[in-house]
């Protein structure tokens, strides 16, 4: 919360590996054409998780991790200030709106951006891991630079509902990149927050059958009550072998892997029928072999990487206003920015799927 008038927040500031600290900060103040928007909630993602305990993607040689920085990429607000002038997004949004922007900070210029592959920008400034452009959502307020791709959020949304727009929209493109026909059958590995959502959107695509994989018996539950038509306990049961008893021997016709785990793309690679399209999503905190004979010589695999959402936050945003999609049962902790600690904790272990942090009001 802001102390007084001397412009002062409370921010998680990431330090490096497993130090990251509850801090006084100063609270940014928007430039011409800028947002400063006062955040109602921040989700804690996987790759945040990893990325506190320090994995190599974000910690290597050349760390892509801007320390001193404020984490958080799962983030919505309410406009609080706008930047002078008449560029940006003066005019676009006005102090009370609700509002949030794509993960990414595009720098516009790059031969993708240039062609509107702005999802895979060269310079990829991603809020929450690249200080001052991109700092993010765990604190009381975020400023939104010019670059920013900003969406409008309808009142009627929950707070749940809004949280879960980032990682809706980034579900929404992954179970797009399978290109799903009506008479596939679809595997989506990990039912963790992201793959439950995608299990929601795969339903919405009515293939002719959904199977989910996870080893926690409450997430195969929920992906059974948004939709999955069967749902496989990895540890008790062989899930390659109950995948191909289902269809005819011949395994699935798509495999989403958000498992963040080696196993999740071996017995991907494993259970996927020849000329398969398998998609691969999660950031793994360590590096995975596979026998890549398999993706040609014998199945001649379609693989097929998902990052991002990319024009999907309105799709996101329309989904959840329709209550098509839904964060209940996915979103299941919340915890004030003073008490990172115990939400770190407990976003790394099973006994949540969603946390959230929400700052004061």
């Amino acid at each position: 919360m802001t102390n007084g008038n001397n412009r002062r927040m409370t921010a998680i500031v990431c330090h490096g590996p497993e130090d990251y600290r509850v801090e006084q900060v100063e609270r940014p103040s928007p430039g011409p054409g800028e947002l400063v928007i006062k955040i109602h909630a921040c989700g804690i993602c996987a790759s945040d998780c990893k990325c506190w305990s320090g994995a190599k993607t974000f910690w290597g040689d050349n760390p892509w991790v801007k320390a001193p920085v404020i984490p958080g990429h799962e983030f919505f607000g309410v406009v609080d200030e706008v930047g002078a002038g008449t560029l940006g997004h003066s005019g676009k949004f006005a102090a009370g709106d609700r509002v949030i922007a794509e993960q990414i900070v595009p720098c516009w210029d790059c031969r993708y951006c240039q062609t509107g592959k702005y999802w895979m920008c060269e310079v990829h400034n991603i809020y929450g891991f690249q200080r001052q452009v991109a700092d993010g959502g765990m604190a009381d307020y975020m400023r939104l630079s010019t670059n920013a791709i900003v969406h409008k959020i309808p009142d009627s949304i929950s707070l749940a509902d809004a949280a879960i727009i980032e990682p809706l929209s980034c579900a929404i493109h992954t179970v797009n990149r399978g290109d799903i026909q009506l008479d596939d059958v679809v595997v989506i590995a990990g039912a963790g927050p992201l793959g439950l959502m995608m299990t929601q959107v795969a339903r919405l695509k009515t293939p002719g059958k959904l199977i989910v994989v996870d080893p926690v018996e409450e997430r195969r539950t929920l992906a059974m009550r948004f939709g999955a038509d069967t749902a496989i306990d990895p540890t008790r049961q062989d899930a390659p072998a109950v995948v191909r008893s289902l269809t005819g021997g011949y395994g699935c016709d798509v495999y989403i892997e958000t498992t963040g785990a080696p196993i999740g793309v071996t017995q991907g690679l494993d259970m996927i029928r020849k000329l398969g399209r398998f998609v691969e999503f999660s950031v793994f905190g360590k590096e995975t072999s596979v026998d890549w004979t398999i993706v040609g010589d014998r199945k001649e695999l379609d693989i097929r990487g998902s990052h991002l959402g990319p024009y999907c936050y309105p799709v996101a945003i329309d989904l959840l206003r329709r209550g098509l999609v839904t964060s209940t049962g996915i979103v299941t902790h919340h915890y004030a920015l003073t008490d990172w600690n115990d939400a770190i904790a407990m976003a790394n272990s099973p006994d949540s799927i969603k946390v959230l942090l929400q700052p004061a009001p």
